[in-house]
């Protein structure tokens, strides 16, 4: 499995070209798959339905099963975040690992970088950002991606992480 990964700040695209980029790499053939570190809490469950009644009634985990999908719900209850190695250990296998936050974690990464967002850019403190893809020119000796060109961005990463293209 390879691993590449996003980092950036809020804002500033992440999300918006991951989503355009998973089509590029399953398009190849490539079986993707995500992790995206969430700030604070957040839930995925819906109030008033079974498996949301059962975690809040204190439940560590809950597994959500049908014919479609399933989903595994864990609540930390107190215990330490599990970093990102811990958390790919409950994946199944695929080619590509997309990681989306976990800016501090040593895995090759694309900053996502917009000036409109305001912060400065990551990469000067990130030895492990490999190129930024940004909206403008930027000065920098990493590789620059044009933000609106997910097709470049695709190519970039494949080739650093040598796929054959």
């Amino acid at each position: 499995m390879k691993i590449f990964g996003f980092a950036g700040y809020s804002g500033s695209g992440k999300t918006t070209l991951i989503e355009k980029l998973i089509p590029l790499f399953t398009a190849r053939g490539l079986k993707v798959s995500l992790v995206k570190h969430a700030h604070h809490s957040f839930d995925v469950d819906t109030p008033g339905k079974d498996s949301y009644r059962h975690r809040h009634a204190g439940c560590t985990e809950v597994l959500v099963t049908s014919s479609r999908r399933w989903v595994l719900m864990h609540e930390l209850r107190g215990a330490a975040e599990p970093d990102l190695n811990e958390q790919i250990m409950h994946l199944s296998p695929c080619d590509l690992l997309l990681v989306e936050g976990f800016k501090h974690e040593p895995i090759p990464k694309i900053e996502v970088y917009r000036a409109a967002v305001g912060e400065p850019l990551l990469h000067p403190h990130d030895t492990n950002i490999v190129a930024v893809a940004s909206d403008a020119a930027l000065h920098t000796t990493l590789p620059q991606l044009d933000l609106n060109q997910p097709p470049q961005i695709a190519e970039f990463m494949l080739k650093h992480l040598e796929y054959a293209i």
